[in-house]
């Protein structure tokens, strides 16, 4: 039904504006025809779709033209996740999703009731009862939430930066294309606003600009409020359940028996700003980039904390790789623009190369904090490598989780002594590399963890 309250506003508005802007036109009737049409089918749809939780699976059925059933093992299911949109919370309603991975599918039942909604999410992922004893919610204890004045760490993440770029284009497209279907643009219009744009004077572009700058940071603090509000990180019915958001509110339930680790993540600028962001390693997670986040940039301490009571202590500290590894760090990153400043003096573009001989000297630093961040560590129980400087990526790993090694050496590598190490797992990216370890180390290290699986292909 909220799909058709929606159409219904939609068919209003698009009335009102076509009244105002054509009259009566055939265009207005054909508009109209199309989201009366829309409002039936929206209706036709929710009075013909049923669902049934077995004992053993949850059956979607729909009977709207032809009769579709879907059925989801349960024992398959890997999450449930319940989000309410504005309208749904007016009406009392939210969208439960069900995902059951590459094997079992997924599914959405939009909308039923928020006490319905909590009700599934319990009795999906529950695989000992469908009810807990007493019949009562189950206990909830909150491991981590964030605290507002954190949301001043949004402009050190590239990615809430360019969010009021994609917001402010989409809504300006459709702006665009809304005022050009009902003759509100043309290319007289255009034109003129250009022109008025391009003789501004030269203080006005320079104070638009600044202005710019400044409100960057802003957009971006509100556009992390709108997505991370009152993220609550809390541990329920052997979940972790992860909360947040403000126009629409989403949970997202992890099973913790699928649980295999922890990914701790940042930029230089969370660096130094002592930021780090979290997220789960989950098998069988779909979008894990999103549905996986424990922490969306908080600081250090509260992220390593949240990651010991999840998987466990952060190992450390951790082990440097060997000198060698540094010159070969250094080259790659001095390679590219190398090789291009190359082609260009051959090309006799002098600029070009100039620009690259610059691009190249900055990239040693880079190339000498990509060594700097390399490391690897295990305590017995959990290992973890990092790697990585514009993007630096940490993992926490069981042992339990580990599915296979992977001993990759380059030419290069091989002249140097180096290896790198992949740890296997079967949850988020699937694999984890130990870059330009020794040799020696490489082989240890596995042996250290599984020696079971390392010790037949060792020379006696």
């Amino acid at each position: 039904m909220v799909g058709a309250v929606r159409e219904l506003i939609a068919l209003l508005a698009a009335g009102a504006t076509g009244l105002v802007v054509g009259g009566l036109s055939t265009a207005f009737y054909f508009t109209l025809a199309g989201l009366g049409i829309g409002l039936v089918f929206h209706v036709a749809g929710w009075a013909t779709f049923t669902y049934a939780v077995r004992d053993d699976r949850i059956e979607l059925r729909r009977t709207l033209i032809g009769r579709s059933v879907k059925s989801i093992p349960r024992d398959r299911i890997r999450g449930v996740d319940v989000s309410t949109s504005l309208p749904h919370r007016t009406l009392g309603l939210a969208v439960v999703h069900v995902d059951a991975g590459s094997e079992g599918g997924e599914g959405t039942l939009n909308a039923v009731s928020r006490r319905e909604a909590e009700r599934l999410r319990r009795v999906l992922l529950d695989r000992a009862a469908d009810e807990p004893a007493g019949g009562g919610a189950p206990p909830r204890r909150v491991l981590a939430r964030m605290r507002r004045r954190w949301f001043v760490y949004a402009p050190l993440s590239g990615a809430y930066l360019l969010t009021p770029f994609a917001l402010a284009g989409s809504l300006l497209g459709t702006l665009y294309n809304l005022g050009d279907d009902l003759g509100l643009i043309t290319r007289e219009r255009v034109e003129t606003v250009g022109h008025e744009v391009v003789g501004l004077p030269a203080a006005a572009v320079v104070a638009l600009a600044v202005l710019a700058l400044f409100a960057l940071p802003v957009m971006s603090v509100i556009a992390f409020s709108l997505f991370n509000w009152d993220f609550t990180v809390a541990e329920r019915n052997g979940s972790i359940v992860a909360e947040r958001g403000l126009a629409t509110r989403r949970s997202v339930t992890l099973e913790r028996r699928r649980l295999r680790g922890v990914e701790l993540a940042d930029n230089p600028l969370e660096r130094l700003g002592g930021v780090r962001r979290l997220g789960a390693l989950v098998t069988g997670l779909g979008d894990a980039a999103h549905r996986g986040r424990l922490l969306p940039a908080a600081p250090r301490p509260v992220a390593e904390e949240l990651a010991a009571r999840v998987v466990g202590a952060v190992p450390g500290p951790l082990r440097r790789h060997p000198r060698a590894a540094r010159g070969r760090r250094v080259v790659r990153a001095v390679a590219p623009p190398g090789a291009v400043g190359v082609l260009a003096v051959a090309a006799g573009r002098p600029w070009i190369a100039a620009a690259c001989a610059v691009l190249a000297l900055l990239a040693v630093p880079l190339g000498l904090d990509r060594y700097r961040q390399l490391g690897h560590v295990t305590d017995g129980g959990r290992l973890s490598v990092r790697s990585g400087s514009l993007k630096r990526r940490q993992v926490v790993v069981e042992h339990g989780a580990i599915v296979g090694w992977r001993f990759r050496r380059t030419l290069f590598q091989r002249r140097l002594g180096l290896a790198t190490l992949d740890v296997a797992v079967g949850a988020g990216d699937g694999g984890y590399p130990a870059i330009d370890m020794s040799e020696e180390d490489a082989v240890a290290f596995a042996a250290e963890i599984t020696p079971d699986w390392v010790r037949p292909f060792l020379e006696k």
